[in-house]
């Protein structure tokens, strides 16, 4: 495995954390992360986000230690927020920024002077990190309430940036922030001093990396590069543990083989001392030496025969040891019959439209605020109007888009949009950006079985278990589930549904999922046999999907890119 950093900034003893209803989330966990940046990776459930929590003090370990090297500042994967604060609240820089105001304004109280510092160009270096986040310093005396989600985790970045602590954790920094986000912070992480440690499942995030940590099995290990270094490490070192375990399993056939091969000779000259006994051929004597000469022997060939053979079987268990036997989802979808002629939706402005066809996959991009989820519920709701199952109706009859029927509409600045959608089919599965949409006090079966009403239950529970979905949990209630656990329910019930839909609706399907689900998703994307629609800010996983179109809607339109 590759050098780490030789500074630590944080060492873990055997970290034990138990949750109150006994629930083990880290179990013994030993490892230190050195200064400079590292991406720390694992599956879902793995325990990363529990991890930061215990470094950043926010946690009590249930046995060992955490030693970090200074104080520690984080960012966590949900940000509560007060929309009634001030941005420079936000910033923690509103007390000494409050307090030189009221100097400069005249007011000499000693509080001010307190509160102050040594802080004098405190408004000048908060409007320096808004600028290096990309942000207007005009935003210090805005409230929190009027930026956008994304605009909000910027200026938490950066005032975790101001604070300048040796330590920092950024969990699932990326999620939900648009390109134009995630660039900004890719170049404050670039220019990062002291140490930095973050979850993410962003590629583009994780090859900005000095190290990458991996926390696989209540076990932690680094390993000196970026992302994609690890990774072809990793896929390196389990083919040759493939290998190692085929050449033991090999080595302890052959070493079986000898053995019976040796019993069968010692049998065989044990026969023929017997049968000369018998026939008196040598003096009794003389056959009782050799029979325990040769019992010594056949003792002695036998330990080295039975040495060989469990020798060759410790080799085999640990070479099979270092082989991950993680499970991954083996989706055999159902067929939607989608020919290539069929059109599916369109979607368009007052300029231009472009039409989904037959199994096409088409991504929708845009930043944050302009409307993507708006356009997607819009086109949802069509397919369950009447005239949506009309197969080949005109797309004409549905433009202009009635904008009135978007009075409701929880985000008015979608509502300027031109841009529209139709669906030309009532057969649309949509998996939204909150997965909301499931019975939380119903099983998974009776879930899923609502949208395949159809397919026998052992079947049903066959094609479950392809999701890695099985045993007790097919009948535990979606409540009781973890993240991921529930997003391979809702995926399961968007993909099993009967009849197959035509079109599959996706939006930001990767946030909150870890890399090896994405890799899954990918490969349940790319079989389907229907149009796909997605939306997300994921370039290197649309990059995977294979997109026959890229759609970005702007102020007042839809462009194609790409």
């Amino acid at each position: 495995m590759g050098t780490t950093h030789p500074s630590t900034a944080v060492t873990l003893d055997r970290l034990l954390y138990t949750w109150p209803d006994g629930t083990v989330a880290l179990d013994a966990v030993s490892g230190s992360f050195g200064s400079g940046r590292t991406g720390l990776v694992g599956r879902n459930g793995s325990g990363k986000s529990t991890l930061l929590r215990l470094i950043a003090g926010d946690l009590t370990p249930t046995s060992g230690h955490v030693h970090v090297g200074g104080d520690v500042a984080s960012l966590p994967q949900r940000l509560t927020l007060d929309v009634d604060r001030r941005v420079a609240e936000l910033l923690g820089v509103a007390p000494a920024l409050d307090a030189v105001r009221a100097i400069e304004s005249g007011d000499a109280s000693p509080r001010h002077f307190d509160a102050v510092g040594d802080d004098w160009d405190i408004e000048a270096r908060a409007a320096a990190s808004l600028g290096e986040a990309g942000l207007d310093p005009s935003f210090l005396d805005r409230r929190v309430g009027e930026l956008s989600g994304g605009e909000a985790v910027l200026v938490a970045v950066a005032g975790i940036r101001l604070r300048r602590a040796p330590v920092t954790l950024l969990d699932e920094p990326t999620n939900n922030l648009d390109r134009d986000a995630r660039a900004r912070l890719a170049e404050m992480v670039r220019g990062w001093r002291g140490t930095l440690i973050v979850v993410s499942h962003d590629v583009g995030l994780l090859e900005l990396m000095d190290d990458t940590a991996e926390l696989y099995a209540h076990e932690l290990s680094v390993f000196g590069g970026p992302y994609s270094a690890w990774r072809a490490w990793l896929d390196a070192e389990q083919h040759a543990a493939v290998d190692a375990e085929r050449a033991a399993a090999q080595l302890l056939k052959r070493e079986k083989r000898e053995r019976i091969e040796a019993e069968t000779k010692l049998a065989r000259r044990a026969q023929m001392g017997r049968k000369a006994q018998l026939e008196k051929r040598v003096p009794k004597i003389v056959a009782g030496g050799r029979k325990m000469a040769a019992e010594v022997s056949a003792g002695r060939l036998r330990g080295e025969m039975a040495g060989k053979e469990e020798a060759a079987r410790v080799a085999r268990e640990e070479a099979g040891r270092r082989i991950r036997s993680d499970d991954s989802m083996a989706i055999e979808l159902p067929d939607p019959d989608v020919s290539r002629a069929r059109r599916i939706a369109t979607l368009g402005d007052d300029e231009r439209s472009w039409v989904i066809q037959g199994p096409e996959r088409v991504a929708l991009v845009g930043r944050n605020g302009v409307g993507k989820t708006t356009l997607l519920e819009r086109l949802v709701a069509d397919a369950a109007e009447p005239s949506a199952a009309e197969a080949g109706r005109d797309s004409a009859e549905t433009w202009p888009f009635d904008t009135e029927t978007a009075a409701g509409d929880a985000n008015p600045e979608s509502l300027r949009s031109t841009v529209r959608a139709a669906a030309h089919t009532d057969r649309i599965g949509y998996l939204p950006q909150r997965v909301d949409g499931l019975d939380e006090r119903a099983s998974v079966f009776v879930n899923v079985s609502r949208a395949a009403p159809d397919i026998p239950e052992k079947e049903l529970r066959n094609r479950l278990a392809r999701f890695l979905i099985r045993g007790a949990t097919v009948d535990r209630p979606v409540a009781a589930l973890s993240g991921g656990e529930r997003f391979r329910v809702a995926l399961a019930t968007l993909l099993l549904a009967d009849p197959a839909p035509h079109l599959v609706v996706l939006d930001e399907p990767t946030n909150n999922l870890d890399l090896d689900t994405v890799d899954q998703l990918v490969e349940a994307l790319r079989a389907y046999r229907g149009a796909v629609l997605i939306v997300s800010h994921d370039d290197a996983f649309l990059q995977r999907l294979d997109l026959d179109l890229t759609l970005e809607i702007q102020e007042g339109g839809l462009i194609e890119i790409g």
